[in-house]
């Protein structure tokens, strides 16, 4: 097999050409590079059988619009990058609706309470054992990533009784708000149904040393109104989890492999 890389600054709207141009069979990437992509139209792409989506969860949007203009699908997957991905979805074992798939063969994970694994059902903090095949040696300096049994990944989320895993968030991503502990994935995913907004972020806004408000910050074409989002958000989310105030800006922080960088956003807060 040929695997072909993007080089250091080349442009993700240049894949669908060179996917084209060399048949690839399969393309992968973070969630932001398939939003790019879908606003333009994408050549015929025959040979692609589909797609694998990593670095962060994946909008149902952003799979539902692939899927109708590629005839193909976007399988997930999870991880981390002490110990590559374990969670995922697959052609012969699809993710099922609102999960980001099931623990690949081989691999030891759990979902775990204050006091050991939890009931399926339940949320809890995704972990992966440390005698796991795919887990590191060590950072630089140190042999073990850790002397416990479970090396926490700081990701949330549940376990289905058909062993499925719900993502819901890193632990310290979770919004807080009105005294409720709120998941900004579920915000974000109903933002992004709004059709004027090409990508959502919720987080954290501290307006003063007792108050804490949901703020979204969002990118698309034009500015929208906040009526309009606001109303938006009422329709789409429970009143607790609808976000106080909208910003709009020119483009989402991210790193090199087009994950979120959330912190970022904060810092922001924090400036302002």
């Amino acid at each position: 097999a040929t695997a072909l890389v993007l080089a250091d600054g080349l442009p993700p709207e240049l894949i669908p050409s060179l996917a084209e141009r060399f048949e690839a069979t399969i393309l992968a990437g973070a969630p932001g590079v398939f939003r790019r992509l879908l606003r333009s139209p994408l050549p015929p792409l025959p040979n692609l059988r589909h797609v694998l989506s990593a670095g962060e969860k994946l909008p149902e949007t952003v799979r539902t619009q692939w899927a109708a203009a590629t005839c193909t699908e976007i399988h997930e997957a999870f991880g981390q990058s002490e110990c590559s991905t374990f969670l995922s979805g697959a052609p012969n074992r699809p993710a099922p609706p609102g999960t980001v798939g099931f623990v690949q063969p081989g691999r030891a994970v759990a979902v775990l309470g204050d006091d050991g694994p939890t009931n399926r059902g339940s949320i809890g903090h995704i972990a992966v054992h440390s005698s796991d095949p795919g887990m590191m040696l060590g950072y630089l300096g140190i042999r073990s990533p850790t002397d416990r049994e479970w090396v926490p990944t700081g990701d949330l989320g549940l376990m289905r009784e058909d062993g499925s895993i719900e993502y819901h968030g890193r632990a310290d991503d979770v919004l807080t708000a009105g005294g409720f502990r709120i998941s900004p994935i579920e915000i974000e995913e109903a933002m992004h149904l709004h059709p004027k907004l090409l990508e959502a972020a919720a987080v954290d806004f501290q307006v003063d040393e007792a108050t804490r408000l949901i703020k979204v910050y969002y990118t698309s074409d034009a500015k929208t109104d906040d009526v309009a989002l606001r109303a938006h958000a009422n329709a789409h989310l429970a009143r607790h989890k609808c976000p106080r105030i909208y910003q709009r800006i020119d483009q989402m922080p991210r790193n090199p492999n087009g994950k979120l960088l959330r912190k970022a956003l904060r810092t922001a807060n924090e400036i302002e």
